[in-house]
């Protein structure tokens, strides 16, 4: 979020902003391990914006513009959607959805084609009057074949929220869908060159810290205090410390604010609709090997597996991490609703089960083949917030009925939905709410002085 200086002002409206975006920890041999296997996309606009206002364009590691699927029926084998640099959109996501005949035949892609059309006519208006429909209704109202929401939504659909098509938001997969052909670029990946806290979120740090700004590490809020009229008064952090500001931003996961909401705010609709809003579980997994596996890519991987989500080798596709020797597996547990209370050695043990299919002359279950040197297993009760149908008119705007008090996330109303970029949209959309409130938060900072002074 762009920090307010105020310097055309006589007053500096402060923000306290108490935030969550990426996680991640180096263990005692320096390696490190995070919460989600981050992935930039084309269509991420206002990511790259802030990856170039930080002047770190270069930290994104750019992959082939393909989407690469694992074939359950032939293990070991994969399917690809390539798409050729020469056409614009959305002919490059034709042409590459045309070239490939191993995971749809010629008669799915068309009754698929043929049901896409109201989406492709009706374009916004229709797209979010879809949100009440779940992946696997729509399908199934728009005539589309079974085999094709086996093949390429249920894949999908993990990789967009964690959850299968019976339960994510059709909303969400034409959302996706409707940037990946439109934009040239949409569905082009990229990952950072290191780790998150280094290459990421220090920049962050730093520019905020150049415009006079302070970030605090570890000073988790224990309560939002009111004034009489409802308006917040202050915040206090568990090491007994307060806060006062002009505004006041909470940038955290949706189930974290709701534990934070004061009793008083409870029945006001704004905050009463995020009872719906509820983050989804999820297991990120990271295991060393003691060699290096050849049948992999420098490519974010569609495992398609019943019990994984996405996997990539990050001894291959990311710079820090560029391992000749051995193969660092970074995998995405998902759905975990059922596993997410399970044993780190159970999970293990069903994980290196999905690999021996991925991985038919490389892994077997039993570790005769390759051998685990290591493993790092990383628990998310809540991340983003599960896109099920008919939450989208709980999500809040950035500005609250509250007089200086704003939220940010990506469960907040903007329109890439529970993603990175969704975040950073929002944070956007908030800055420019406590920009647009500038005089009101001075006059209620003044009223506050005065009446200070009264006393």
């Amino acid at each position: 979020m762009p920090a307010i200086t105020g310097q055309e002002k006589k007053r500096k409206v402060h923000a306290y902003l108490c935030s969550d975006w990426v996680a991640a920890w180096k263990d005692d041999d320096g390696d490190w391990y995070e919460t989600g296997l981050h992935i930039f996309f084309g269509a991420y606009p206002n990511v790259q914006n802030l990856f170039g206002e930080l002047g770190i364009n270069d930290r994104l590691q750019w992959k082939e513009h393909s989407m690469i699927f694992a074939m359950p029926n032939k293990p070991g084998e994969f399917s690809r959607f390539d798409f050729p640099e020469v056409l614009p959109a959305p002919l490059n996501g034709i042409w590459a959805i045309l070239k490939n005949n191993e995971m749809l035949t010629w008669p799915e892609k068309v009754k698929f084609a043929i049901g896409l059309l109201p989406a492709m006519l009706g374009g916004q208006p229709y797209v979010e009057a879809q949100d009440g429909l779940s992946v696997k209704e729509w399908m199934i109202k728009q005539g589309v074949p079974d085999r094709v929401t086996e093949e390429v939504f249920i894949a999908m659909s993990k990789a967009l929220n964690f959850i299968n098509p019976d339960e994510l938001s059709m909303q969400c997969i034409l959302i996706a869908l409707n940037r990946f052909l439109q934009e040239k670029h949409g569905s082009k990946m990229a990952f950072l060159d290191g780790n998150p806290p280094e290459r990421l979120c220090m920049p962050i740090v730093n520019h905020i810290e150049s415009l006079g700004g302070e970030v605090r590490l570890n000073s988790r809020i224990k309560k939002i205090e009111l004034n009489d009229d409802g308006t917040v008064k202050s915040l206090l952090l568990n090491n007994g410390n307060t806060i006062e500001g002009d505004a006041y931003v909470i940038a955290t996961p949706v189930d974290v604010f709701k534990l934070l909401l004061p009793e008083d705010w409870r029945e006001i609709s704004y905050f009463k609709k995020l009872e719906k809003l509820v983050g989804v579980p999820v297991i990120n997994i990271h295991i060393w090997f003691d060699r290096k596996l050849k049948n992999t890519y420098d490519h974010l991987l569609f495992s398609r597996s019943p019990l994984l989500s996405v996997y990539a080798d990050m001894s291959v596709t990311c710079k820090e991490y560029y391992n000749p020797n051995q193969s660092m597996l970074e995998l995405v547990f998902a759905p975990a609703e059922e596993w997410i209370a399970r044993s780190d050695s159970e999970i293990i043990d069903a994980t290196m089960k999905e690999l021996a299919k991925l991985f038919p002359d490389e892994i077997s279950a039993d570790q005769s083949k390759a051998k685990i040197v290591k493993y790092h297993i990383v628990k998310t009760p809540r991340s983003v917030y599960k896109t099920v149908p008919n939450c989208e008119p709980c999500r809040p705007l950035q500005r609250s009925p509250i007089q200086g008090f704003y939220l940010a996330g990506d469960y907040t109303k903007q329109k890439y939905l529970a993603s990175m970029e969704g975040a950073v949209l929002s944070g956007k959309l908030c800055a420019q709410s406590i920009v647009q409130d500038y005089e009101l938060l001075c006059t209620m900072g003044q009223r506050k002085l005065a009446g200070a002074s009264i006393h």
